[in-house]
C-alpha cells in the first residue's frame, strides 16, 4: 500500500511549478514582443543581416590588406569595388552566353511546344487542334477577366523588385562601413556597456561573428558541391550553357528551397528545348539526387562541423524557419540556431562551477624517503 502524500511537500511542489510556469510565460511574452519589434524594424534589419553575410565573405581579403599596411578606408574601398566587379562578372557570365544562344533556345522552345502538341494529339490523349484552340481561348478569356488582379500582382512584383534593389544598395554601403570600422566595434561596445555587460556582450558578439563566418563558408562549400556535380552531369549530357547553369546553381545555393527550385527548373528547361525530353528527365533525376544529397548529407554534415550543431538540429531548424517565415526563415534558421547555441554555451559557462584543482596526494607511498 502506497504511503499518503505529504501536504507540505505537495504545496511546495505546486508553488515551484507555478513559479516556473510564470517565469516561462514571462519569457515567452518577452520573446513575442521582441519578434514584434523586429518585424516592425524589418526594413532596416534585413539590409543589416545581408550586409553581415557579405562582410563575412569579404573580410578575409580586407584583413589581408590591412595586415600588409593598408589603411582601413582604402582597404575597404578596394574590397567593396572588387566585390561589385565579381557580382557584375557573375551576371555577365550568365547573361552573355544566354543572349548569344537566345535564338537557338527560342527555336528549341518552339520545337518543344510543337513536339508536345504532336504527342498530345496521339494516343492515349488524342487531343485535337480544336480542343487545344478551345483551351487556349478559354485561357485568354480567363486572363482578360482577371486583368485587375494581374495588374495588382505586377505592381506587387515591381514593389518587391524595388525593395530588393534598395536592400542590396543599402547592404553594400553597410558592408563598406563594416569592413572599414569593424575592428573598432567591440572596443566601442565595451566602453558603452556598464559592469559585467562590458565583458559578456563583447565576448558573445565575437563568438557570434565567428559562427556567422563559419555558416557563410559552409554554405559556399555546399553551393560549390552542387555546382560541380550538376555541372558535370550537364556536361556529360552535352547540354548547352553548362558554365552559366553551374554558376547559377552556386549562387542560388545561398537562397534555400526557392533557389534550388529555380536553378533546377532552368536547367531542365534548357535540356528539354535543346536535347529533348529524355535528357531533360535525366537532368531532372540528377538535380533531384544532388539536392537530396545536399539537404540530407552535405549541408548537415558540413554545417554541423563548422557551427557546432548536430545535423538533426540543422534539419529541424530549416524546417521550422521555413514554416514560420518562408524563404527568409529558411535562410536565417541555421545561423540563428547557431547564435542561440553560442549564447547558451556562454551562459552555461558562466553558471557552471569552476573546475577544482586536484588535492595533493599526501599518502605515505609518495613521500620522499631519505
Amino acid at each position: 500500500m502506497s504511503a499518503p502524500l505529504n501536504p507540505a511537500r505537495a504545496r511546495a511542489a505546486v508553488r515551484v511549478s507555478a513559479r516556473i510556469s510564470g517565469e516561462l510565460l514571462l519569457i515567452l511574452v518577452m520573446l513575442t514582443v521582441a519578434l514584434w519589434v523586429l518585424g516592425r524594424m524589418w526594413s532596416v534589419v534585413w539590409p543589416l543581416v545581408v550586409a553581415l553575410f557579405l562582410t563575412t565573405l569579404t573580410w578575409p581579403l580586407t584583413r589581408f590588406l590591412r595586415r600588409r599596411g593598408w589603411r582601413p578606408a582604402p582597404a575597404a574601398s578596394v574590397v567593396t569595388l572588387l566585390f561589385l566587379l565579381v557580382v557584375v562578372g557573375i551576371l555577365a557570365l550568365i547573361a552573355v552566353p544566354v543572349a548569344s544562344q537566345s535564338g537557338e533556345l527560342t527555336d528549341g522552345v518552339v520545337a518543344g511546344i510543337q513536339r508536345l502538341r504532336e504527342w498530345a494529339a496521339g494516343p492515349p490523349l488524342n487531343i485535337g487542334d480544336d480542343q487545344i484552340s478551345g483551351a487556349f481561348d478559354a485561357a485568354v478569356d480567363r486572363v482578360q477577366n482577371s486583368v485587375g488582379s494581374m495588374v495588382t500582382a505586377v505592381a506587387t512584383g515591381v514593389g518587391t523588385v524595388v525593395n530588393g534593389v534598395v536592400t542590396a544598395v543599402l547592404a553594400v554601403f553597410l558592408m563598406f562601413f563594416f569592413l572599414k570600422d569593424g575592428p573598432r566595434f567591440l572596443p566601442w561596445l565595451t566602453r558603452q556597456l556598464p559592469g559585467r555587460l562590458a565583458t559578456d556582450v563583447p565576448v558573445v558578439a565575437l563568438r557570434g561573428w565567428e559562427t556567422l563566418g563559419a555558416f557563410v563558408r559552409s554554405q559556399a562549400l555546399v553551393g560549390l558541391l552542387d555546382a560541380v556535380f550538376i555541372g558535370l552531369g550537364l556536361w556529360i549530357l552535352k547540354v548547352p550553357l553548362v558554365l552559366p547553369l553551374a554558376v547559377l546553381t552556386f549562387v542560388s545555393a545561398f537562397v534555400p528551397i526557392v533557389g534550388a527550385l529555380f536553378a533546377g527548373f532552368v536547367a531542365v528547361l534548357i535540356a528539354l528545348v535543346s536535347n529533348g525530353p529524355t535528357d531533360a528527365l535525366i537532368v531532372l533525376a540528377i538535380i533531384v539526387v544532388v539536392q537530396q544529397l545536399e539537404g540530407n548529407v552535405f549541408q548537415p554534415m558540413i554545417q554541423s562541423r563548422g557551427l557546432g550543431l548536430h545535423a538533426a538540429v540543422i534539419l529541424l531548424a530549416v524546417t521550422l524557419g521555413g514554416s514560420l517565415a518562408g524563404i527568409v526563415g529558411s535562410l536565417l534558421a541555421v545561423p540563428l540556431a547557431a547564435l542561440i547555441a553560442v549564447v547558451w554555451n556562454y551562459v552555461r559557462e558562466q553558471l557552471s562551477d569552476p573546475p577544482q584543482d586536484p588535492e595533493p596526494d599526501e599518502s605515505p607511498v609518495h613521500a620522499h624517503v631519505g
